[in-house]
């Protein structure tokens, strides 16, 4: 009899475990449930934010890649998961029966959490948010720009670094792309571009080489950071913090608050914060057969689509061992991997995995970097989400190794 596999999410994470569950496994019941009918290619949103990419560029279709692939795609919200007698509820009343379960819904973005975010604040994070953005921008004409990250909070059943920002590399983004606009439009004089961040200190997921390397652009573009600044409120031409600090701000752009759904907590599948706890197979830490992968899981910091996809490849091997007993389950070693769009032809691929004891630290500033984000957004949509195949990781990996020491002949960096 076919195992029942349900994977709730058809993000990042999730469309990357379908895929690889379905190679080669015809004796897998693969049912996708979503809420949403499209996948939100995440990566490529400071582009519609920032550049005016189209939106519809970024969306791609879950049914029928799911389909045809021999799997059930549902779109419909899940309200209820009971892991003992393992079955899930869904908002349409029908009941579905796993002998596995795959976690992939990411996380909530709460921007309503934010006083007066509603009304005089702004996001790249979905594709909502992206699209007005990229209205207010090219509706400004000068003044004052504030953008950061506002503090989330994560709970602590789990050993992964204790952060407080989910991901600043949109910050990084933001700040860059609008700079590079403004100077096009001859507005950058007219204009100020600040940038806070609720840490100690910025990139709190990397290292002190790339975040110097990374300072050092800001500086040179008049971009002032700020450090240990978390956001209370927005108003029309001010944005405050709990320090009792006030910024002047025109245009405030903003990562929110990560939360976990309360489905998790309520079902008793959270942690203290409502993040889900997992071994490193990601397997829940109270009930077998269920697996939580990308943001949703406590072990994935920062919450980073190159994690997530790390994720699910450890979770499908992990299932696929204990019902064929054959292969081999994956090694959970987690690394910042992202190409930060600086506008134009200009970009930074950064790889580093210092926040787990690691010695990578690289930064790679060059119009190459810039070819290998469109390479990868493109590839991405057009082949419905599939990652690169393995020997183009793979080059990729040969090619950051030629880096390895790092230093300024080697490496083109402002």
């Amino acid at each position: 009899m076919n195992k029942k596999i349900i994977i709730i999410g058809g993000g990042f994470a999730g469309l990357r475990a379908y895929y690889h569950l379905t190679k080669g496994n015809n004796q897998l019941d693969i049912t996708v449930v979503d809420k949403r009918k499209q996948l939100l290619e995440k990566p490529a949103l400071p582009e519609v934010a920032f550049a005016g990419k189209p939106v519809e560029s970024v969306l791609i279709d879950l049914e029928s890649p799911i389909t045809n692939k021999g799997g059930k795609f549902i779109q419909d919200e899940v309200i209820k998961i009971n892991p003992k007698l393992k079955h899930i509820h869904l908002k349409n009343g029908d009941k579905l029966d796993f002998d596995y379960l795959i976690i992939a819904t990411g996380a909530i973005k709460a921007f309503n959490d934010i006083d007066g975010f509603d009304q005089y604040g702004h996001s790249m994070c979905d594709d909502v948010h992206a699209v007005k953005l990229w209205k207010a921008i090219q509706d400004f004409k000068g003044g004052n720009i504030v953008i950061g990250t506002a503090k989330s909070v994560f709970g602590h059943r789990v050993d992964a670094p204790d952060l407080i920002a989910p991901c600043e590399g949109p910050i990084g983004e933001a700040m860059f792309m609008i700079d590079y606009d403004l100077r096009k439009r001859k507005l950058r004089d007219k204009s100020t571009i600040k940038v806070f961040t609720p840490g100690e200190i910025f990139f709190e997921d990397i290292g002190d080489h790339v975040r110097n390397k990374v300072g050092a652009v800001m500086q040179k573009r008049d971009i002032p950071l700020f450090n240990n600044k978390i956001v209370s409120k927005i108003s029309k031409d001010k944005i405050y913090f709990e320090d009792q600090t006030v910024m002047d701000c025109d245009l405030a752009i903003l990562i929110p608050p990560y939360k976990a759904m309360p489905l998790f907590k309520d079902s008793g599948l959270g942690d203290d914060a409502g993040f889900i706890p997992t071994d490193k197979t990601m397997k829940h830490l109270d009930y077998d057969g269920i697996y939580a992968i990308g943001d949703i899981n406590a072990l994935a910091q920062p919450k980073l689509g190159h994690i997530a996809v790390h994720q699910a490849d450890i979770a499908v091997s992990a299932i696929l061992k204990e019902i064929t007993g054959k292969g081999e389950i994956i090694k959970f070693e987690p690394s910042v991997f992202c190409i930060m769009n600086m506008g134009g032809m200009d970009a930074t691929l950064i790889y580093s995995d210092h926040l787990y004891n690691g010695a990578n630290d690289l930064a790679f500033h060059n119009p190459i970097a810039r070819m290998m984000k469109w390479s990868f957004d493109s590839y991405y949509f057009f082949t419905k989400g599939h990652m690169f195949p393995d020997f183009a990781v793979e080059g990729m990996e040969k090619f950051l190794q030629l880096f390895k020491q790092d230093t300024d002949k080697k490496i083109p960096f402002e």
